[in-house]
């Protein structure tokens, strides 16, 4: 079924566990995506960032994702990553999708919340919920090769003050996450979540999920947050399959994409299974 973000991170907030987004840019993402869930009996987030768009576009998404949704057997959000103007967050809103987040991070403080604010008046007139970065999250590089990363980090009072003045529905947040796969060892600031989480109240967003160990996933959600968005990792597995299906022979692509699919629905699997959200539906 097709639902709103909040139907799924409120009840994850108050059940202590969190909920995967999984970009998916084509039909065989979304088919491991939803089919893992359903399988698992989990609710989930699917979509697109912006920046993965070059090798689509978001009405063609939209042509599979929304219609997937809503025969789906658990709540699936229709989620528009990491919108990085307005017009493609409008478009995203016209297309269907029911949260997006505008990312207004690089931005000066008090510009994040202008625009932030303005497209959640927006978002929620259509009753869209909406998802705001503050600090920011870094590339694959994270925090390693700074030499003072703390300084990237969302500042709790700050947040409180943001999700105030906003009225977002969710918050990312920078605590040593990055995007992409891990060039250095990355250290989440599990004392900083809990203080945004208490401050805030609202459900968190970690970024730059593929690569953490488990129990920083683990910490991290019991710390509050509820979303935890993966990329890489499932791009990795479908690419590992079309190998393994060629490897053994696999003669047509009608072939290659069994193995890709079951490739991606494991790790989709073991995230939700990770993340606490197994029979949460």
């Amino acid at each position: 079924m097709l639902v709103t973000m909040n139907d799924v991170l409120l009840p994850a907030k108050k059940g202590g566990y969190g909920v995967g987004f999984f970009n998916a840019v084509n039909l065989e993402m979304a088919r491991a995506v939803i089919e893992a869930a359903e399988e698992m009996n989990a609710p989930v987030m699917i979509g697109s960032a912006e920046v993965l768009l070059t090798v689509t576009n978001l009405e063609r998404v939209a042509e599979y994702l929304i219609p997937m949704a809503q025969k789906a057997k658990v709540p699936v959000v229709v989620h528009y990553d990491h919108g990085l103007t307005f017009e493609g967050c409008i478009r995203a809103l016209q297309a269907g999708f029911t949260s997006v987040m505008y990312d207004c991070s690089v931005c000066a403080y008090e510009e994040n919340k202008k625009r932030l604010a303005e497209m959640v008046k927006i978002c929620h007139a259509m009753g869209v919920m909406v998802e705001g970065e503050l600090g920011h999250v870094g590339d694959y590089e994270g925090a390693g090769k700074l030499a003072n990363p703390s300084d990237f980090y969302t500042d709790p009072d700050m947040a409180a003050d943001f999700v105030s003045d906003t009225g977002v529905d969710a918050l990312a947040v920078a605590v040593g996450n990055a995007h992409g796969a891990y060039k250095f060892p990355p250290k989440l600031d599990f004392d900083r979540i809990s203080t945004i989480s208490s401050r805030t109240g609202l459900p968190l967003v970690l970024h730059g999920g593929s690569g953490l160990a488990d129990d920083d996933f683990r910490t991290a959600v019991k710390r509050g947050i509820c979303k935890v968005n993966i990329f890489t990792d499932l791009e990795r597995a479908g690419k590992e399959g079309a190998e393994k299906a060629l490897s053994e022979g696999a003669g047509s692509l009608t072939t290659m994409i069994s193995y890709e699919i079951e490739a991606m629905k494991k790790v989709v699997k073991e995230k939700i299974r990770l993340f606490g959200a197994d029979g949460k539906a």
